[in-house]
């Protein structure tokens, strides 16, 4: 939090004198800088499945590593809310997951788009562009692992010792900087999609597979029961007598996935899907080329899983801050209005949940029961989130090139006109900001409300979780459509 406000405060001083001294400081860090290089030609589909499924090998196994050095990890995770989402392990190499990449990002963009920072068209601008938020990430993945560290997350300061702490200072930059390589290396041509989009995925979908089929077990008092949903089914059903008890227990049991949870699951699951296919085509035609025509599909969810990312990382970096400051000053007013903090007996890890502030508001209510029960609570939270990602899906349109005058431009440059309409930007304008700003908004305020819903019905993995992966994996059903139709899969 402290980089990004001396980030902001310099990138607006320097605004103020000339909007490109801020990306020209970003020059003398060009050479040390991890880059990884476009290809040369274009990279076989399966020479790109090859490097995505190593990409995902390399993910999944550092998940696993844990972290070396570390004197205790059980005391509260900061991050616990929003593990699936950010792709993150506790106590492992990818305990920051993409966190830093996506704060570095929303940060960047949100300057650049408010004309904060000043960047030009020419391909330097956009390199040093590009170079800024790289090692802004790098800073904020220095600035979390040092909290995390000096916290007390993975013990005492005192027990770790010095060596220990700047060891597993360390060991988590280095766990940035290959996942920032990772997804670059993807965005760059030579994989699927994006890094980011890959390790949500993975992470939603081994979480909810996880909880279906887990066969640990443990006790909340009714004896031992297996975790996993559909394991705790033929378990009940195999040892009680009353069947349908049995059958009651595995749909609606408390502290453990249950059989309603994962139909909630499979129904957003299913509402999503639906909602992708809802889109505008406007009809476009070449200037030049007589009798070539397409169309120009606009889709409901036009910003994709972007405004629930950026809504997802502004709660967690909130979430992070608020656990780091109530340890420290517990009895301080001012942070208690940000949040206060309480561990329940049986929680994971020792877990703290939000019970009042801010954070308390913002958080997600787990059941309907939950939502009847503080009705203020629940009507915030849902005004916060719809109007939240409506806001970022209408902001990001406009920092991220997708905007109607950015698309005409696109349209322009390839001679392509607006069936219909004069030739010329302006009249292509005029007809895509009758879709466009509607469809951000309008997109964005249903994911949001779905969001919302998955999480009222204790959907597993969280509604945002779902809803991301979701939009991932129809994203990457395209791009195996779009590669089947140009014949180059089997060639």
């Amino acid at each position: 939090c402290v980089c990004v406000c001396v980030c902001v405060c310099v990138c607006v001083t320097m605004s103020k004198d000339g909007g490109f001294q801020m990306i020209q400081l970003v020059r003398p860090f060009l050479p040390i800088l991890p880059e990884i290089q476009a290809p040369e030609k274009p990279v076989p589909f399966r020479e790109k499945m090859l490097w995505t499924s190593l990409t995902l090998f390399i993910f999944l196994v550092c998940c696993q590593v844990p972290l070396y050095g570390i004197v205790s990890s059980e005391s509260s995770d900061p991050f616990y809310w929003m593990r699936v989402i950010l792709a993150s392990n506790r106590g492992t190499l990818m305990e920051l997951g993409i966190s830093p990449i996506v704060t570095s990002s929303l940060v960047m963009q949100l300057l650049a788009g408010s004309k904060i920072l000043s960047v030009g068209e020419d391909e330097e601008s956009k390199t040093l562009m590009r170079a800024c938020e790289k090692l802004f990430g790098f800073l904020i993945t220095l600035g979390q692992g040092g909290a995390y560290v000096f916290s007390g997350m993975y013990g005492d300061i005192r027990e770790l010792g010095w060596g220990n702490a700047a060891l597993i200072l360390i060991q988590l930059f280095l766990a940035g900087v290959l996942v920032l390589c990772l997804d670059e290396m993807l965005q760059k041509g030579y994989g699927l999609g994006s890094g980011i989009s890959l390790f949500i995925a993975t992470n939603v979908c081994e979480t909810i597979i996880w909880k279906c089929f887990s066969p640990h077990t443990v006790n909340y008092g009714r004896g031992a029961e297996y975790e996993g949903a559909i394991i705790a089914l033929f378990h009940l059903l195999a040892t009680r007598n009353d069947k349908v008890r049995a059958l009651k227990e595995a749909f609606y049991r408390q502290n453990l996935p249950n059989l309603t949870n994962l139909l909630a699951t499979v129904l957003v699951f299913a509402t999503v899907i639906y909602f992708q296919g809802f889109r505008v085509d406007i009809p476009i035609k070449n200037q030049r080329m007589r009798g070539q025509s397409t169309t120009y599909p606009i889709k409901l969810f036009y910003t994709s899983n972007i405004p629930i990312i950026l809504q997802t990382a502004l709660v967690s970096n909130l979430f992070f801050l608020s656990q780091l400051l109530f340890r420290r000053f517990p009895e301080n007013l001012v942070i208690g209005l940000l949040g206060r903090w309480q561990t329940y007996d049986g929680a994971p890890q020792g877990q703290s949940f939000p019970v009042g502030g801010l954070c308390y508001y913002i958080s997600a209510p787990h059941s309907f029961g939950e939502m009847f029960h503080d009705p203020i609570h629940a009507i915030i939270y849902i005004v916060f989130v719809l109007g939240s990602c409506a806001l970022f899906s209408k902001t990001w349109i406009e920092v991220s090139g997708s905007s109607p005058k950015d698309v005409a431009k696109q349209l322009y440059d390839q001679n392509m006109v607006v069936t219909g309409h004069r030739a010329g930007e302006a009249s292509s304008i005029s007809v895509l900001k009758r879709y466009i700003p509607i469809a951000a908004s309008l997109g964005g305020l249903c994911i949001g409300l779905l969001s919302v819903l998955a999480d009222f019905m204790g959907a597993i993995g969280s509604g945002t979780g779902i809803l991301l992966a979701v939009n991932i994996i129809h994203t990457y059903y395209e791009s195996f459509e779009k590669e089947a139709e140009q014949g180059s899969i089997f060639g």
